[in-house]
């Protein structure tokens, strides 16, 4: 296939367990292609894929801004199983060499991948220029809220680092200055209103530069500990590598679902990151549940999802 590759326009860096880490670490943003030769697919995306990386290039010249890169991952089987590929082609976003969850699922053209990219590279941080902005919010997003002296500082960029991130789970709003001077009492400061007209803010108290503190908490404000699976965000969930533990309840059936976050939190928190908290809407699946013997009647019921096997919990009023 080396007609597909042209050295004399390409930009694809390809990457070994050699040079993958330093590479992807310090680029802002990498797309990778993980992709097999004998794949037919993975065969018609590399012209595509090197002709978006060329179109890219001639916007973002810098060299650590964008990174377009790829992984043959019949030679590097080690590096798709780190990132828990079994498709091809698969394509992974990284920021700082972090991967994000959501894998690019556009349209596979020069036009529609460079786009992906752009907005990428758009700022995710709306700025205030009045706080009576931050009366006005919806109250029905998350939403963090950075208050800084000035822009140009390191506890900014750290706060511009994070939402590139989590900017799909939070609304990020940032205000400097005067502006921002009120709520700046001790310094610069950083907020979560969460869902709700009168939920209390959150403020983060640890370091403004520590990354992996401020992303932590953020990430802990941003995305539930409980998420509803849907038919949309199915493949998406599924592809984060985790089994599940899924509450099946009637959509009007909020007490069910409070019980069960309420257990979530008190009994498995120190299980996020190993498993998946899930609930889901009986009605709509209708279908997983018949692989377990149950039907909407017998909603609410929870299972565990090993993708191999569902195990039902016996009986929901013993959950506490």
């Amino acid at each position: 296939v080396s007609w597909l590759f042209n050295p004399a326009r390409s930009e694809i860096t390809s990457l070994d367990s050699g040079n993958i880490d330093d590479i992807l670490n310090n680029a802002d943003v990498a797309l990778v292609n993980f992709y097999a030769d004998w794949c037919r697919f993975s065969q018609m995306l590399h012209p595509i894929f090197e002709e978006a990386s060329n179109v890219i290039k001639e916007e973002y010249p810098d060299k650590n801004q964008v990174v377009f890169a790829r992984v043959d991952c019949d030679q590097h089987s080690d590096i798709a199983q780190r990132y828990r590929i079994s498709k091809y082609p698969t394509l992974k976003l990284f920021r700082n060499g972090m991967m994000m969850k959501r894998e690019y699922r556009g349209q596979r053209s020069v036009t529609a991948i460079a786009d992906y990219i752009r907005q990428q590279k758009s700022n995710p941080i709306r700025e205030v220029q009045d706080l009576e902005e931050i009366s006005s919010l919806d109250r029905s997003r998350r939403n963090i809220i950075g208050y800084f002296e000035q822009k140009d500082s390191d506890n900014y960029r750290t706060f511009e680092r994070v939402a590139n991130i989590l900017h799909d789970d939070c609304v990020f709003l940032s205000a400097f200055g005067a502006i921002s001077k009120a709520e700046r009492f001790s310094g610069d400061n950083v907020i979560y209103k969460p869902p709700g007209e009168n939920a209390p803010d959150m403020v983060y108290l640890g370091s403004l530069t520590n990354f992996d503190l401020i992303y932590a908490w953020t990430q802990d404000k941003c995305v539930p500990l409980v998420r509803e699976i849907t038919f949309e965000n199915g493949e998406e969930l599924t592809e984060e590598g985790l089994p599940f533990l899924i509450l099946f309840h009637m959509k009007d059936d909020l007490e069910s679902l409070e019980k069960f976050q309420q257990e979530v939190a008190r009994q498995l928190i120190g299980e996020k990151g190993t498993i998946n908290f899930l609930h889901a809407d009986c009605d709509k699946f209708r279908h997983p549940l018949l692989h377990i013997q149950k039907t909407p009647a017998d909603c609410p019921v929870i299972a565990i999802d090993s993708f191999r096997h569902m195990y039902v919990f016996p009986d929901f009023s013993d959950l506490s």
